[in-house]
């Protein structure tokens, strides 16, 4: 069903660039045919990419594909824009072809009266008002997204942007104050990333010399005999009480599943908190961090267990819950939960898509207070799809814990 919902926006929106740059800016002819056929052929690149790399099969098709989808996306969203005045121009056009005609109504010859000599046939204008209209209108809209994407491309290839954030827990043991996470998620190791994206990460977090890292899902977008090198400078990060890792529903996607990133993290000293809790000690004071698994594992019996993460625990110590989406902050809320920290969202990732999001989960990015419980949703410090990050840039949070 979700495949189908795909495949009929991806032809409904080029149906509509078809009309709007193609029949709207040309005249019947061989560009016209030229630049339908064009415009069929993108469609089949988007559908093959998108196949292509969640089978993990045509990765070489990922880079053109994914940005010809953000250049859609704008495109259709600029053109969108773009009509209320093209609309208001075309009515303006349409009262001044009305005027023209009538001024060129022929003049009645009376009887008798030689008929006014015929005058030449005027030359057709080069280029009709209408198609003026298309084509500028065309112009500026392509214009306006290939520097959208541009800018885009810049965020998301850029680094992290680097966001402290202070949170109160009123159960927070006064010992615990100033305990520091580096969250991070969403680093979609995959086809367009190479070593230099994680080896980036790695060193920034380091630099924040936190106490805890939290890496909360959708590290991978393919499996460990592909990605597995790309992952490997995770091995030096450096924090005093360890990293910990939750899976996110790319981890279900990839070919074998999460198991194997599991054991490689594991390899690589990042612990993975499959519905389970530690303990963090710090000056004599214990925090319990929990992480449960993405709700995309419920498909293969690996779901969320969140009394298995939070059940039977000490009463009045403070809890943070590792969550991939948001979203599971309702389940989390019966159990006593003093802050969630989660990802998936991206911060909408190409705004205006961060509206969208809001319709699915509670909070898009930063920090909220959702069932009694706060909330804290990292942007991302990856990408997915198309290399590009509007209005959303890429984050690593340093996130400290006050009472």
């Amino acid at each position: 069903m979700i495949v189908l919902v795909f495949v009929a926006l991806v032809l409904a929106a080029h149906l509509y660039l078809w009309h709007r740059t193609v029949r709207s800016t040309t005249r019947p002819g061989r560009a016209r045919k030229a630049l339908t056929w064009g415009l069929v052929g993108l469609v089949l690149l988007v559908v093959a990419t998108f196949v292509g790399t969640r089978l993990e099969l045509g990765r070489w098709l990922a880079w053109p594909g994914y940005l010809w989808v953000a250049l859609m996306f704008y495109l259709v969203v600029f053109l969108i824009v773009l009509e209320v005045p093209r609309a208001v121009a075309s009515v303006l056009i349409r009262r001044s072809e009305r005027r023209s005609a009538a001024a060129k109504e022929p003049v009645p010859v009376m009887a008798g009266a030689s008929a006014p000599p015929t005058a030449e046939p005027a030359a057709a204008p080069p280029m009709s008002r209408r198609l003026f209209l298309g084509r500028t209108t065309a112009a500026v809209a392509g214009v306006s997204a290939l520097g959208t994407v541009g800018y885009g491309m810049t965020s998301a290839l850029g680094d992290p942007v680097l966001t402290p954030v202070r949170v109160r827990l009123p159960k927070l043991d006064p010992r615990l104050n100033g305990l520091r996470f580096a969250v991070v998620s969403d680093i979609h190791l995959g086809p367009l990333t190479g070593i230099g994206h994680t080896e980036r990460i790695v060193r920034m977090i380091n630099g924040l010399r936190a106490d805890v890292v939290a890496i909360v899902g959708d590290l991978v977008d393919g499996a460990v005999a592909e990605l597995g090198a790309l992952a490997k400078p995770l091995k030096s990060l450096e924090s005093r009480y360890g990293a910990y890792f939750v899976t996110g529903n790319h981890e279900y996607y990839t070919a074998n599943g999460p198991q194997e990133w599991i054991e490689e993290l594991d390899q690589l000293g990042v612990r993975s908190l499959r519905n389970e809790r530690v303990e963090i000690t710090h000056q004599g004071a214990v925090l319990d961090l929990a992480g449960v698994n993405d709700l995309n594992g419920e498909a293969t019996g690996d779901g969320p267990d969140f009394g298995k993460a939070l059940g039977g625990r000490t009463p009045g110590r403070s809890t943070v819950l590792l969550a991939h989406q948001p979203l599971q902050v309702e389940q989390a809320a019966g159990y006593g939960v003093d802050l969630q920290l989660s990802g998936h969202t991206h911060g909408g990732q190409i705004a205006p898509f961060n509206l969208v999001v809001g319709l699915q989960q509670p909070v898009v990015s930063g920090l909220a207070t959702v069932d009694g419980v706060q909330v804290y949703v990292t942007r991302g410090a990856g990408f997915w799809g198309p290399p590009v990050r509007v209005g959303a840039p890429p984050e690593i949070t340093m996130l400290e814990l006050r009472s």
